[in-house]
């Protein structure tokens, strides 16, 4: 999911990824570490068991949402914010068709309105 526009198949694959809880928040955790957590950590953090954490992981890391590699023994996963934001352009752009109404809804707190 590298290019720069994402297709329908590769936006239902994400969109079906984050429609867990779990999930969800794993991304929401990811989304706030600029350089990822190691897998142990992530666990901690969410109260999942490890064999639960690792098919959240590879679920999300299947659909592009996450990325892995290794540091040293561990396994440090980060989000891949790009792929996210292909994710959120081609619900704006393509579902929506740039409607307005819905991206003005979108709009960064504290942006000055075009």
């Amino acid at each position: 999911m590298n290019n720069l526009a994402m297709d329908q198949t590769q936006a239902l694959t994400a969109l079906s990824a984050l429609a867990n809880p779990q999930r969800l928040a794993l991304v929401r955790l990811l989304m706030a570490r600029d350089h990822g957590m190691a897998a142990g950590e992530i666990g901690a953090a969410l109260g999942l068991a490890a064999s639960r954490l690792s098919f959240h992981l590879a679920t999300l890391e299947g659909a592009g949402l996450i990325g892995s590699r290794r540091a040293g023994r561990q396994v440090v996963y980060a989000a891949e914010r790009a792929v996210m934001g292909q994710l959120i352009h081609h619900l704006l752009n393509d579902c929506c068709a740039g409607d307005p109404q819905v991206s003005a809804c979108c709009a960064v707190k504290g942006s000055q309105a075009a």
